[in-house]
């Protein structure tokens, strides 16, 4: 079905590629270019608790390298680590691992070495924006996931995919993109999701209503709110599902 789906999203990218493709490449000329966070990739949350700490890897495009605001603290990372340590009332350990406009596929030979060169009990992957805008291929973007997620488990660490961003929400692009982009994201997520099953890996997907101050000023990645939001609705299912 996920084939089939596939074929027509291509199909549907075909005719509207006249009015589509000039709209990428205006997008591309003139969009907002944000840092990645700056400052520490690591840190620890919850210092006041007692017990042993859980040390958390996040590995990942963008969010995970903070663009969108200016430390790893009020990022994905931080707010995650953050969260978790409420929950769980012990400290968390958090390293980020990412990289701006990385795939799946190139973290799995990019990001992977540096991600190993620590022991972690606890691994976010978090994907999907950069295969969407650059129409990875499902059998590409599976093959990278199964890696990542039998990498990590080999490894001994608990594996927790996040599902693909919903870029249809992403001011930044044209409407048209949006939705051409938000059908390609869906198709994404549902590879993850098959493929997280498999792989006996959690499934991490946000059900929210999506505001306008959750992003940041480039209109395409989270502003602090909407890290946070996203961090505590992500400790919220993690700790769910221990």
């Amino acid at each position: 079905m996920s084939r089939l789906r596939a074929g027509l999203w291509w199909g549907l990218l075909l005719a509207l590629a006249p009015i589509a493709l000039p709209q990428a490449l205006w997008t591309r000329r003139t969009a907002l270019r944000l840092p990645e966070a700056s400052g520490a990739q690591s840190g620890v949350a919850g210092v006041e608790r007692a017990g042993e700490p859980l040390r958390l890897l996040l590995i990942g495009e963008s969010t995970v390298a903070g663009v969108g605001v200016e430390a790893q603290e009020v990022a994905l990372a931080g707010q995650l680590a953050r969260a978790l340590s409420a929950r769980l009332g012990r400290p968390v350990a958090w390293r980020a691992c990412g990289e701006n406009g990385i795939t799946a596929n190139e973290a799995c030979e990019r990001l992977l070495p540096l991600a190993l060169s620590e022991p972690a009990d606890l691994v976010l992957l978090v994907f999907g924006v950069n295969d969407t805008t650059h129409l990875s291929s499902l059998s590409r973007w599976e093959g990278a996931l199964r890696a990542l997620s039998q990498r990590m488990t080999a490894h001994g660490c608990r594996v927790v995919f996040t599902g693909v961003p919903p870029i249809q929400h992403f001011s930044a692009l044209p409407w048209l993109l949006r939705r051409l982009l938000g059908l390609r994201a869906g198709l994404l997520d549902s590879e993850l999701r098959r493929i997280s099953a498999q792989e006996r890996a959690q499934y991490a997907r946000l059900k929210l209503r999506f505001a306008d101050d959750y992003l940041a000023r480039d209109g395409y990645h989270p502003s602090a709110l909407g890290y946070r939001v996203w961090g505590e609705g992500l400790a919220e299912l993690i700790t769910r599902s221990a």
